[in-house]
């Protein structure tokens, strides 16, 4: 099975939050879910953001990115480059869905790279980019 993954799935396993309880559940399958570089700077910043609201210290944040560091050294996570095509399918769904979803660019960002890895699983627990996803067929549950 392949699995893409946005920020907030990468997060919840770092960080603890409202959906680290199903990330974690997720998780106990060993699937591989594959992560772009895209999810790297998104992960780093949404860690460093917890330290600017006071949720996190400095020692927490790092200890949080050294451990999802290991985990993608261990192979917990499929490293894979953005697809040549995820910009013009980003903007084609920007335009498609854009008027009825109101979506951000990263959201079309993270369903288009999944739409050209061909992914059988989009796994997020932002609401926005899961009904973008759901809207172009790709499967969001587990």
């Amino acid at each position: 099975m392949t699995i893409c993954a946005d920020s907030s799935f990468l997060v919840s396993n770092y960080v603890q939050d409202a959906h680290s309880v199903e990330a974690a559940r997720r998780m106990l399958m060993h699937p591989t879910v594959w992560i772009t570089p895209l999810n790297r700077a998104e992960l780093a910043h949404a860690i460093h953001q917890y330290v600017f609201r006071g949720k996190l210290t400095s020692f927490e944040a790092q200890r949080d990115w050294d451990e999802f560091e290991l985990d993608r050294e261990k192979g917990v996570w499929g490293s894979v480059n953005l697809p040549e095509r995820t910009w013009e399918t980003s903007i084609d769904l920007a335009r498609r869905y854009g008027p009825t979803f109101g979506i951000r660019t990263l959201d079309s960002l993270h369903v288009a790279c999944a739409l050209e890895l061909k992914a059988q699983r989009f796994w997020t627990f932002d609401d926005q980019q899961a009904k973008l996803a759901e809207a172009v067929g790709l499967n969001t549950n587990q």
